[in-house]
Order: structure tokens, then C-alpha cells, then sequence
């Protein structure tokens, strides 16, 4: 009788487990689920509306991570890789199940953008982090994924374009939109949470 030899993996050296998960080693896994889920997670709330969208993108990503380990190239930073994993399953989730229709999307009427308004300092010290990722997940899902990618995850408008196959201009409206929004809501938000100070001081 034949027995399977089991991976040898060490749960602090990453490519050890990589290599291990590429033989489908349940244990390395769980281990790579577990040293990355908090991140992935993170990464998720905030293209995500709610926890439950969230959930349901992040076992999808980690699913194809497991399927797609063999085309990692181990070299680069697997977080970045990672991370690109993710935001396509939130592009596809939200086409999916949110009629996210990235290629008729137009820009704004008279291909005018919008001003480019700074969000004033002032107002974003006065709202933890987690009130300004409500904000922004009150976004339109395409203003959401336009800003997050470009502002948080550091992707080019050139290459936000192309992992949503619309052009660049449209995507700079569709940005530049997102950002007058936000400042909008973050006035509003901190408006209401100096008025909220001011009333428990009295």
C-alpha cells in the first residue's frame, strides 16, 4: 500500500507554504487563509456595500488564488498579487449583481468633468477611518471602485480603464465625480459630528 507523502511547509516562510498549497495541501491552505484573510478582508469592506458582499467576494478571491497559485510569480510581493485577485472579484461581483455596466458608461454631460475639488484636511481629521470608509461605501458602485482603485490601491487611470474596458476620459469623469461626492459627504459628516460635540460639551 502507498501512502501520500505530505507537504513539508514552516508556517513563517511564505514560499514554503505556497509551494505546498501548489500540491493542494489542505493544512498549507489554511495557513495561507489564515496569515492573509485580514487583509483580503480588509480590501473587500471597502469595495464592498456590506459585510455579507464582502464575505461572499472574499471566499470567491481566496478560491481563485488556490486555483491560480501555479501562475504566481513567487519573485514579486505576493500582497500586491493578492490584492489584484481581489479587486477583479469585486469588478466581476459588482457587474454581476449590481448591473455594473463599465463599457456604456459615459462621461458627464458635455464632457465637462466636474471641478476637481480637494477634500479639505480640516474635515477628514475630524472623521475616524472607519466613518470615512462608510462614506465612501455610500459611493455608487462604480464611483467606488473608480476611487478606490485609483486612490487607495494605487492603480494609474490608464489601468483602471482597462480592468473596467472603458476609456480613460470616461473613467477620469466617473473619478472626478466621485471625489465631489465624497467631499459632499464628508462636509456633511463632519458638520454633524461638530454639532454632536459641541451639544455633549454644553
Amino acid at each position: 500500500m502507498f501512502f501520500r507523502r505530505r507537504s513539508s511547509f514552516t508556517d513563517n516562510d511564505l514560499l514554503s507554504v505556497i509551494e505546498a498549497c501548489r500540491t493542494n495541501d489542505v493544512r498549507a491552505q489554511r495557513t495561507l487563509f489564515r496569515q492573509y484573510y485580514s487583509y483580503a478582508k480588509s480590501v473587500c469592506l471597502r469595495y464592498m456595500a456590506n459585510v455579507d458582499e464582502a464575505d461572499d467576494v472574499l471566499n470567491e478571491s481566496f478560491l481563485k488564488v488556490f486555483q491560480h497559485l501555479g501562475s504566481y510569480d513567487t519573485s514579486l510581493p505576493f500582497k500586491a498579487w493578492l490584492r489584484t485577485i481581489v479587486v477583479n472579484t469585486t469588478i466581476s461581483y459588482h457587474r454581476k449583481h449590481h448591473k455594473l455596466d463599465t463599457v456604456s458608461l459615459s462621461p458627464v454631460a458635455g464632457n465637462s468633468p466636474p471641478p476637481d475639488l480637494p477634500v479639505h484636511e480640516t474635515a477628514v481629521d475630524q472623521l475616524a477611518a472607519e466613518e470615512i470608509l462608510a462614506l465612501v461605501q455610500q459611493l455608487p458602485p462604480i464611483h467606488r471602485t473608480v476611487f478606490l482603485m485609483h486612490v487607495v490601491d494605487g492603480y494609474s487611470l490608464r489601468e483602471v480603464a482597462d480592468n473596467l474596458n472603458a476609456n480613460e476620459a470616461t473613467v477620469r469623469s466617473h473619478f472626478l465625480r466621485a471625489r465631489v461626492r465624497l467631499q459632499e459627504l464628508v462636509t456633511t459628516a463632519s458638520s454633524s459630528s461638530k454639532r454632536s460635540s459641541q451639544y455633549y460639551e454644553n
